[in-house]
């Protein structure tokens, strides 16, 4: 699949690389896994004199002879004798981009933290020494985010305050995938593109995996998950294991629940048999694997909150393919694809309602848009997006099937919306469904 959008941070990357002529400059990269940060940097720094270091979790000794290997070969870094500290690599590179301008890349950088929690304290120790008269533009990327986090944004870290630029790479936005869809297949249905979206959330290796497979359709982009060699079968494991490292069983379990629709502490707290607030404020906060919703506008002390996966791919996949290891290790397929087709029309229902309120964001119109609902679930609607400058907003009534979509009730819904909140906005009622996609 050929290089996509990225234009804004294409243009960040450039920008920071003609700075380097003049000073030094450290880019902090961040994004989940195969979201494309790798490929970004190979695009915008094409032909650029750049060394690629990937941080393996080896041996210091061991990682130190890769990298001194790698700049010699790509940087023609001359290097005298073996070098087995980090400290003595990252010395010889700032003391070489004294003299002129190239890219250190190391991707995986948080992996430095099981090499040697020492690194990022020698990295701060020489960055502070030499970048004012440097014209090295060193690039640091990672996919553990709560780690890339902590190491950049926790105050009591080394490498606080010294990123002079920082950015999280975000999923394609709904139009990169229409747009991708068109080239691949253009006839392609909504029904195609919303499966696309549950599946993928616009990461672009799961876009890319389904597009080479010819996999345009609904049907084919399922059955392509459950083939026996799918990559998607083991990916969300894999990633978890990325992030958790004690009491993983435990945030399986959560993240099961929550994906299945119990949204809500209590619901949680009943199944687990146990308050689950620390686990619930750690996957929010630390991993930022869920997120709180709250209805629309309401007052920050409100207790009236739900849980939601953030990451679409994650979504999907605790709830059609976690909960069915045993399936999937007896090879019975067919039975793993058969119960995602009984659920996929509910499920995907509320993958509808974020795919109205991501594209309202995208679109520029609106300054937020979410859900709101009352305290006795009486009244629940679909969607609203507001523009606090301008005063306006809608009331949204999201369904996949037009026909059941009653606008009347909507209006009954609108008028319990709390006037305290929303009485300063002139709002107007619109129904979407599938076909609107």
């Amino acid at each position: 699949m050929k290089f996509y959008d990225r234009e804004m941070e294409l243009d960040l990357l450039l920008q920071s690389e003609k700075q380097t002529e003049r000073s030094a400059v450290f880019t902090v990269l961040t994004g989940r896994r195969r979201v494309g940060k790798t490929s970004l940097i190979n695009k915008a720094l094409e032909g650029k004199n750049i060394a690629y270091l990937f941080v393996s979790k080896d041996s210091e000794a061991v990682l130190c002879q890769k990298f001194q290997q790698t700049i010699q070969e790509q940087l023609n870094i001359q290097v005298y004798g073996q070098i087995s500290r980090f400290r003595d690599l990252f010395e010889v590179i700032m003391k070489e981009s004294l003299q002129r301008h190239f890219t250190v890349f190391f991707d995986e950088f948080q992996n430095l933290q099981k090499v040697n929690p020492a690194i990022f304290s020698e990295i701060q120790d020489l960055w502070d020494r030499y970048h004012r008269e440097s014209h090295l533009h060193l690039v640091a990327s990672g996919s553990i985010q709560s780690l890339m986090k902590r190491i950049f944004e926790d105050e009591n870290e080394p490498l606080y305050g010294r990123p002079t630029s920082k950015f999280t790479l975000l999923p394609f936005r709904i139009e990169v995938l229409k747009q991708i869809f068109r080239d691949h297949n253009p006839n392609y249905k909504n029904e195609d593109l919303l499966c696309l979206y549950m599946i993928t959330g616009g990461v672009a290796k799961y876009v890319e995996l389904l597009m080479d497979a010819q996999c345009y359709t609904k049907e084919k982009m399922l059955n392509y998950v459950c083939r026996p060699d799918s990559y998607f079968l083991s990916e969300g494991r894999d990633l978890m294991n990325q992030e958790f490292s004690d009491e993983s069983n435990t945030y399986f379990s959560v993240l099961q629940l929550i994906a299945a629709g119990m949204t809500k502490r209590s619901e949680i707290d009943g199944v687990m048999q146990k308050d689950m607030g620390v686990y619930l404020q750690n996957l929010e906060k630390n991993f930022m694997l869920v997120k709180r919703l709250k209805p629309m506008l309401a007052k920050p002390n409100s207790k009236v909150t739900a849980y939601e996966i953030s990451d679409q791919f994650l979504r999907f996949w605790f709830r059609f393919i976690w909960p069915y290891q045993s399936l999937i290790e007896r090879q019975q397929m067919s039975a793993l694809r058969q119960n995602m087709g009984k659920y996929y029309e509910q499920f995907s229902g509320r993958t509808l309602e974020q795919y109205f309120q991501a594209k309202a964001m995208e679109s520029g119109e609106f300054t937020m848009a979410g859900n709101w609902w009352d305290r006795k679930g009486d009244n629940e609607i679909d969607m609203i997006a507001l523009n606090e400058f301008e005063g306006t907003g809608i009331v949204v009534e999201i369904k996949r099937n037009p026909e059941k979509i009653n606008l009347k009730t909507l209006e009954e819904k609108t008028k319990a919306l709390p006037a305290s909140a929303f009485g300063k906005y002139k709002l107007s009622l619109q129904a979407l469904s599938i076909e609107d996609m």
